[in-house]
């Protein structure tokens, strides 16, 4: 370590000292941080090598035992390298090592050893100071004091004396504490403790409840740095005041609050105050002393303060802002009626005063704000009365508080908001050509606001309220609507502005102005962001129904449905659009069918029912689609519809149409059984008695068709209810006979079938003829059988007299069956009476012989026998012939077929060979009377079916099948056919026909004609 000298080491020890102190410019000024203060710093790291060799080589000089100079100059130099070595531990990480021990006793022992040494001042300085740091306060004073005392002309008097102030303030000896502080605000060398020693001395002082001296200290304190600055200003934000002279400025301002809390209040704060330097400043004194009662929750009190200095400088720029503060601290402590009156105070002097703007224009400027602010307050305060009250006091009030505040501010931001107010105001007092006026000047006139468009809204509430009052004022009417549109133009922006436009269409629409709604209503369906499902419902509506009135119903169902999707299940308009909807759909089928568009106009009277369900209009639309399919034809969809409209329209009028309706589709459908169920109903709702009666008998053909069980109850019930016309009757008659429960019934029905229908007379027709034969035939059946049923034995005359009874009763019922001539009861009768003869002949032949014959007797008897039944067998083979002899007239049916077989067994050399040719010419009869029969029913391809089908059955004998094919061919339209087939047939009959002949030479310019396309296209 370098050799120092003397005057250097002591001006270290001085500064090291002055460190140990609080000095100007520490960061922990205030009494409150005095107990909280760490103990000096040093500078950190350890000592430097050479240092480390220093101290050694100063330890092994003081072991080597130097003389009394060089000793006491080595104690000093180790105590203060002992001194460094522990701050640099302190300072280190090794903080918790540092112990001043050491250095202390270097120092006690060069004190000891060198008591009158002149530079003892410094020694006992760093002693005080190793002693402090080291713990031992009392000892530190101790030593200090002894400094003091001893070297009263030392340089370190006035840090000693700080220093012992501060011991004795920790140590509560405050009067002590007090003088040593004045010791150093006395010293007449220049030191930079005054200010912390003014500031411990108040403390002092106050701690020995000396308040007036106190008070001047931190008065002091305040006028070096509050004097002169801006007393708006927060004490935090005052520039160049750093962070530890803004918390000492705050902890005298605490401190004076206190002190002032303890003397006169306030009223002490003037005497404090009575220079100009400090008036610019007394305001603060105030603010800190209401501050300290708002603490305590005083708020009265606080309130007090604040008005004395208002009372005291009214004019003071400040002034107002202090009275702002009364307002609130009686608003805050819920004193209503105090800070009414401070606030009806405040803007009577400072709003309304003219004089007061002339005379302090700072003063205003800082008035200016708040009395903005309590004119709206007191505005909104009586406006908020006026809707509790109701009272006309309070509606004045607020008027005329919102008046001042607009022709105070005419120009001022918020004035628009305050006239929305006003508006506001004189709507709730129903005053609503004034409100409108005021909304449409705040929405309109004004500069933009946060509630231009609010105003804008509201004006159309009170157009509303206006038209409520004079629904029929056209004026008003066109008044509301122009706010509309401006608004929706003006605050497009608005969430509610697409809405507003929506309403403004329908009203645009109720006024006669189609074209300007529907552009309005275009206008909203354009918007974006898209506005809500309301919002487009009504918007929709307006074109749906502007549509509608226009004739354009397409236009008007697609936006219908468009206004229904947005419409929820449970909305009470849903009625009203469905009915629309079904209207429109409705008008569109009309006019399809109107133009001959059936199946448009069906499938569209259809979708009413799909589309508009609940519409009252469905139902004769349900029954309209079923209308045109039938008229289309279209049997599944008419059939479909109808039972549809059955089951959803019970009790509709047009229920009394369905039946004959749906009757006939099921026909078309063949569906007999249902078809007979509606004719049921024809039968039983019609009025016409012919209507009835056609009806009940068409149930029956058609329950019979179906096989049903209850054909017959039908049946009978026709014949009971109409007994007359023949034809009818004999049918049902017949088919009741089919239905009996037995045979006797069946029979029953067959006589009285037979009766009734040989006494019709002219009422009588081919098929009552055909009927009445074939109950002959069934009647015959019985006598037939019970002649089959004698059995020829002994003794056979009396058998044989009952067997010839039985069969001329049964031949007489058989001839009964072809009286009239029809074919199936002739041919029928022939076979059977045939066949009976032939039986009659195989009895005789079959009979039982005698038993006392001899052979040549028994041989005589069958010779007589065959004799006797030759007779027979010869009547029948006649009546056989007779039945085959019809084969070439056309018929062929069983009992012919059967006929023909009897012959080929009773006459094989004839009839066996014939016999494939007449079955031939049988079946092909059968099939022409089939082909005629489907040609009849409208069946034509299916009849030319038949036709080839005989053709091919008999192609040598086709004459007759022949002319039924040019009859086909000619229904057909075929004439080139029709020629090639009349030609065959004159070709297969030689002499010709002149009839044919005539046919001929009409086909064949028909047949060229015919031919001509086909030549054409081949070319």
């Amino acid at each position: 370590m370098r050799r120092a000298e003397p005057a250097l080491l002591i001006a270290a020890l001085a500064l090291a000292g002055c460190a140990s102190g609080p000095l100007p410019g520490d960061d922990q000024p205030t009494l409150k941080a005095l107990a909280q203060r760490p103990l000096p710093a040093v500078t950190p790291g350890r000592l430097p090598t050479d240092e480390q060799r220093a101290l050694a080589a100063w330890q092994a000089l003081l072991a080597a035992q130097p003389d009394a100079k060089q000793r006491a100059q080595a104690l000093r130099r180790l105590g203060d390298l002992e001194m460094d070595a522990t701050d640099a531990r302190l300072a280190s990480q090794d903080g918790a090592s540092a112990d001043y021990r050491a250095a202390i006793a270097r120092y006690q022992t060069l004190l000891k050893e060198t008591p009158n040494d002149p530079g003892n001042d410094r020694v006992l300085y760093q002693l005080a100071r190793a002693q402090e740091l080291g713990g031992d306060a009392p000892a530190a004073l101790a030593t200090l004091d002894r400094l003091v005392a001893t070297y009263p002309q030392t340089t370190a008097l006035d840090e000693a004396q700080f220093r012992r102030g501060e011991l004795l303030f920790s140590a509560r000896r405050y009067a002590p504490a007090e003088a040593a502080f004045g010791a150093v605000l006395a010293s007449p060398r220049p030191h930079g403790l005054t200010e912390r020693a003014r500031y411990m001395q108040g403390w002092s002082q106050f701690k020995q409840a000396r308040l007036e001296p106190a008070l001047g200290n931190f008065m002091a304190v305040l006028d070096t740095h509050l004097a002169g600055r801006d007393p708006a200003v927060p004490v935090e934000q005052l520039p160049g005041l750093s962070r530890a002279n803004r918390e000492l400025v705050d902890d005298v301002l605490r401190v004076i609050a206190l002190a002032l809390e303890n003397l006169q209040g306030v009223a002490a704060i003037a005497p404090l105050v009575d220079s100009p330097q400090r008036a610019g400043y007394a305001v603060r004194l105030y603010q800190n002393q209401a501050a300290l009662y708002l603490k305590q929750d005083r708020p009265k009190d606080a309130a007090d303060a604040l008005g004395a200095f208002v009372r005291r400088a009214p004019q003071d720029p400040m002034a107002p802002l202090l009275q702002a503060q009364v307002v609130r601290i009686h608003a805050e402590a819920g004193f209503e009626q105090q800070a009414l009156a401070a606030k009806l105070a405040f803007v009577e002097h400072y709003g309304l005063d003219p004089a007061f703007k002339a005379s302090a224009p700072e003063a205003w400027q800082r008035a200016r704000p708040l009395v903005r602010e309590f004119l709206g307050e007191l505005a909104q305060r009586h406006h908020a009365a006026a809707q509790k009250s109701h009272q006309a006091a309070d509606v004045q009030a607020a008027v005329r508080w919102y008046q001042a505040l607009l022709a105070q501010f005419p120009d001022d931001a918020d004035s628009p908001r305050q006239r929305f107010l006003l508006a506001e105001l004189l709507f709730e007092d129903r005053q609503y050509d004034s409100a409108a006026a005021e909304y449409e000047r705040s929405a309109y006139q004004d500069p933009p606001h946060p509630r231009s468009a609010e105003a804008g809204y509201a004006a159309l509430l009170a157009h509303d309220a206006r038209l409520k009052a004079a629904p029929d004022n056209a004026a008003l009417a066109a008044e509301r609507l122009s706010s509309a549109l401006r608004f929706a133009e003006r605050h497009a922006a608005d969430p509610r502005a697409a809405a507003v436009l929506a309403d403004a269409a329908e009203r645009q629409l109720r006024a006669g102005q189609a074209a300007q709604a529907q552009a309005s209503a275009a206008r909203v369906l354009a918007w974006q962001p898209e506005p809500a499902a309301p919002v487009r419902r009504s918007a929709l509506g307006v074109q749906a129904r502007a549509a509608f009135d226009a004739g354009r119903f397409a236009d008007a169902e697609r936006a219908t449905q468009q206004v229904l999707a947005l419409t929820p299940d449970g909305d009470a308009s849903r009625a009203a659009l469905n009915e629309r909807l079904a209207a429109a759909i409705y008008r569109q089928a009309e006019a399809a069918r109107d133009g001959g568009q059936g199946a448009q106009a069906a499938a569209l009277f259809a979708k009413v029912g799909s589309a508009a369900p609940g519409a009252s209009i469905r139902a004769n639309a349900d029954f309209d689609a079923a209308t045109q399919w039938i008229a289309l034809k279209d049997w599944p969809r008419a059939a479909e519809a109808l039972e549809a409209f059955r089951r959803q329209h019970p009790g509709h009028a047009l229920q009394a149409q369905v039946p004959a309706r749906l009757a006939l589709a099921y026909d078309e459908l063949q569906r007999p059984a249902l078809a007979a169920a509606e004719y049921e109903r024809v039968a039983t709702s019609a009025t016409e008695p012919e209507a009835r009666r056609t009806a009940l008998w068409l149930a029956a053909q058609r329950r019979e068709s179906a096989q049903d069980r209850d054909a017959a109850a039908t049946w009978e019930r026709y014949l009971k209810a109409w007994p007359r016309p023949l034809p009818e009757a004999t049918e049902a008659r017949a088919a009741l006979a089919r239905h009996a429960r037995s045979p006797a019934q069946a029979l029953a029905w067959q006589r009285e079938l037979l009766a009734s229908e040989r006494a019709g007379g002219s009422a009588r027709t081919a098929r009552s003829r055909l009927l009445s034969a074939q109950a002959a035939l069934a009647l015959a059946r019985p006598a037939d059988e019970a002649c089959r049923a004698v059995a020829l034995t002994e003794p056979l005359a009396k058998s044989l007299a009952l067997k010839k009874t039985r069969l001329e009763a049964a031949l007489q019922a058989w001839g009964v069956a072809a009286e009239d001539g029809v074919a199936e009861g002739v041919t029928a009768a022939t076979f059977a009476s045939a066949s009976l003869y032939q039986e009659f002949g195989q009895a005789l032949l079959k009979s039982q012989r005698p038993k006392k014959l001899s052979k040549a007797e028994r041989e005589q008897y069958d010779v007589l026998l065959e004799e006797q039944a030759y007779p027979f067998e010869e009547k029948a083979i006649a009546l056989h012939e007779a039945n085959a002899a019809r084969v070439r007239q056309g018929q062929w049916d069983e009992p012919v077929r059967q006929s023909l077989a009897a012959l080929r067994t009773l006459r094989p050399a004839r009839w066996a060979k014939a016999e494939r040719r007449d079955e031939a010419a049988g079946a092909a009869a059968q099939l022409n009377r089939e082909a005629i029969a489907l040609r009849e029913q409208g069946k034509l391809p299916e009849a030319r079916a038949r036709w080839q089908q005989a053709l091919a059955a008999e192609p040598g004998h086709a004459a007759s099948v022949l002319n039924l094919g040019v009859l086909l061919d000619l229904y057909l339209d075929e004439p080139v056919a029709a020629l090639a087939q009349y030609q065959r047939y004159l070709e297969l009959t030689p002499g010709g026909d002149a009839q044919v002949g005539k046919w001929v030479a009409e086909l064949k310019p028909r047949a060229a004609k015919a031919a001509a396309p086909v030549k054409k296209e081949a070319t």
